[in-house]
């Protein structure tokens, strides 16, 4: 078992035990009922997104200072990461709405702020996956992700910044019984650590590929593509 094999068994073990704790130690929500069991998955998401933005952020700046080709595909395999959990937190709130707001869906600032935030890493993405692979796409993808850190404090503010459907902090106001506090700081916990290693996981994934087509780059002849022949 490689490390990486390793690192994954642990972070699956991890969420398998924050789902335990969950289900069986955090006590039901006496207003909301069993529904209110996805906030610890919903809100720990969130978080794993923020820090896995900002590691796009960190990789950005590095990248345009130095042109860091470590620090770029580590700003690529963030964003993978972070439009990931931020797909979960996005889910996991809708199925949170459903039954506490009737809906599915409301142009609730949080969530419309949130919404904005995947579709703006989303994005960064798609620039890396459709522009000529090169320097001029990192140094574009790289201001994409910078200034789309912005929206992070915006999602994670809006609750007090404006009035929303959307529930204010619970930690700040010590609205959590212990054992809830200590359910979604395990939670939140397990999931930073379950998103590190995918970060890790990707920045090999991103340093294969990056590998594979200096090999693999075609070879331009007589104004003709084709690839280098296997060396004997």
């Amino acid at each position: 078992m490689n490390k990486f094999e390793r690192w994954s068994a642990a972070a699956v073990a991890l969420m398998l035990v924050a789902g335990a704790a969950i289900f069986f130690f955090a006590p039901t929500d006496a207003l909301q009922g069993p529904v209110q069991r996805i906030f610890y998955l919903h809100v720990a998401s969130a978080i794993a997104a923020y820090g896995c933005f900002a590691a796009v952020l960190v990789g950005g700046v590095i990248y345009l200072r130095n042109e860091s080709l470590v620090a770029d595909r580590f700003a690529r395999a963030g964003a993978v990461v972070g439009v990931v959990f931020t797909t979960v937190t996005l889910v996991m709130g809708m199925l949170w709405a459903k039954p506490v707001w009737g809906a599915f869906w409301a142009w609730d600032a949080r969530l419309t702020s949130t919404l904005v935030l995947w579709i703006i890493y989303a994005g960064y993405l798609l620039v890396r996956r459709l522009a000529e692979p090169g320097r001029q796409a990192a140094r574009i993808a790289a201001v994409v992700g910078i200034f789309g850190f912005i929206d992070v404090p915006i999602v994670h503010f809006s609750v007090t910044w404006w009035r929303t459907q959307h529930p204010g902090p619970v930690i700040m106001n010590d609205a959590l019984p212990p054992e809830m506090l200590a359910t979604f700081l395990f939670t939140v916990a397990c999931t930073l650590v379950l998103a590190a290693v995918m970060i890790g996981i990707r920045f090999r994934i991103e340093t294969l590929m990056d590998e594979r087509a200096r090999i693999v780059e075609p070879v331009r002849v007589g104004g003709a593509e084709r690839s280098p022949e296997p060396s004997s």
